[in-house]
C-alpha cells in the first residue's frame, strides 16, 4: 500500500506527458498537475497546514480544485469540499464545523484567524534558482481520513461526513469502480458532491484522464465525451433527462462508441428514462449504484440485470 500522493507522483514519473485533467479552460498533463499540486502543498504548508488538518475547498470544477485536494494529500491533510455557491450563513456554519486551516474560495479576511484564498488563486511558479528546500521532495504522508464531505441531502444544521479509510492504495490491485487503467472519465457533476469527487479521485489514482464540466450542459457533455474518447461517465438522473431532451440530431451528432460504462446514482431514475438509455447505448453499459455518502452499504445493478428485475437496485456489495 502507498499513499495517494506517492501513487500520483509515480504515475507522473512514468508517463509525464499523458493528460491528467481537462477543465473548461485548460488541460494539464500528469507532470503539470503534479507540479501544480506540489506547489499548492508547499503554499498550504507555509500557511500552517500539516498532517491531520483540514482544508475547505469552495471552488468551481477546475484543475485547481483537484490540485488543491492532491496538495492536501501530500501533507497528510484532509480536503473538505463545499459548494462555491453556498450562502454566507451556510458557509459560516461549515467552516465552524470543519475548523479548517485554509478556506480556498473566499476573499482574504473573510474568516479571521484562518488563511482565506480567493477563487482563481494558484501558487506562484517556483523561482529560478530557488533554494533546495523549496524544491526538495516533500516527505511522504497519508491523509486520514482522505476526504471530508458534506451531506448532499440533509436538512437542518450542516453535517460533515468523514471517510472511514485513509489515503492509501494498492497500486497492484484492480482500479476502483470498474475502471480500466489509463482511460478517460467524464465528470460533469460538481466536485463538492461526494460522487463526482470520488469518481475524479479514483480516476486520477488509476492513471486516467479526468474531464470536468464547469457547469452541466447536455450537448457539451456529449461533444466532450467524443472529443476525449471517454470510456466512463458519472451521471445523476436529472442529467440523463436533460440529455434525453436534446433533439435526436443533437444527441446522435457525436461518436460515443468509446463509452463503455455509464454510472448513474444520486436519486431514483424513472423506469422509462433508464430503459431509454439502455435502448440507446446497450444494457451492458448502464450501471446503477445505490448508496449514501456515509457508505453504510452499496448496491449495484447492470442494465441487463435490471431488465430482468425492473425496479431493483441490485445486490449489496
Amino acid at each position: 500500500m502507498v499513499s495517494y500522493a506517492a501513487c500520483l507522483a509515480r504515475l507522473a514519473g512514468e508517463a509525464p506527458d499523458r493528460p491528467a485533467v481537462t477543465d473548461d479552460d485548460r488541460s494539464l498533463t500528469r507532470r503539470e498537475l503534479e507540479d501544480l499540486a506540489d506547489r499548492t502543498a508547499r503554499a498550504f504548508a507555509a500557511s500552517g497546514v500539516s498532517a491531520g488538518d483540514r482544508v475547505t475547498i469552495a471552488l468551481r470544477n477546475t484543475a485547481g480544485f483537484l490540485a488543491a485536494a492532491i496538495g492536501c494529500w501530500k501533507l497528510g491533510a484532509t480536503p473538505a469540499p463545499v459548494s462555491w455557491r453556498l450562502p454566507r450563513r451556510e458557509l459560516d456554519a461549515l467552516v465552524e464545523l470543519t475548523d479548517p486551516k485554509i478556506v480556498l474560495g473566499c476573499e482574504p479576511g473573510t474568516y479571521p484567524g484562518r488563511t482565506c484564498l480567493p477563487h482563481g488563486w494558484e501558487p506562484p511558479p517556483a523561482a529560478a534558482g530557488a533554494a533546495s528546500a523549496d524544491t526538495a521532495p516533500l516527505a511522504d504522508a497519508v491523509s486520514d481520513p482522505w476526504k471530508a464531505m458534506t451531506s448532499g441531502g440533509s436538512t437542518g444544521r450542516p453535517k460533515l461526513i468523514l471517510a472511514t479509510t485513509p489515503g492509501l492504495i494498492d497500486q497492484d490491485g484492480p482500479p476502483a469502480l470498474g475502471m480500466t487503467r489509463g482511460g478517460c472519465t467524464m465528470v460533469p457533476g460538481p466536485l463538492y458532491h461526494n460522487g463526482p469527487f470520488q469518481w475524479a479521485a479514483m480516476s486520477l489514482l488509476a492513471g486516467r484522464h479526468v474531464v470536468l464540466l464547469g457547469r452541466f450542459d447536455a450537448a457539451a457533455m456529449i461533444r466532450r465525451i467524443a472529443e476525449h474518447r471517454a470510456d466512463m461517465v458519472y451521471l445523476v438522473p436529472t442529467m440523463m433527462l436533460r440529455v434525453w431532451r436534446l433533439s435526436e440530431a443533437e444527441r446522435l451528432a457525436h461518436d460515443l462508441s468509446s463509452l463503455q460504462v455509464v454510472w448513474h446514482m444520486g436519486a431514483p431514475c424513472p423506469a422509462w428514462l433508464k430503459r431509454a438509455w439502455i435502448d440507446w447505448l446497450g444494457p451492458e453499459r448502464i450501471w446503477e449504484l445505490y448508496a449514501g455518502t456515509e457508505g453504510q452499504a452499496t448496491t449495484l445493478i447492470r442494465g441487463d440485470e435490471w431488465l430482468a428485475h425492473q425496479g431493483s437496485v441490485g445486490r449489496a456489495v
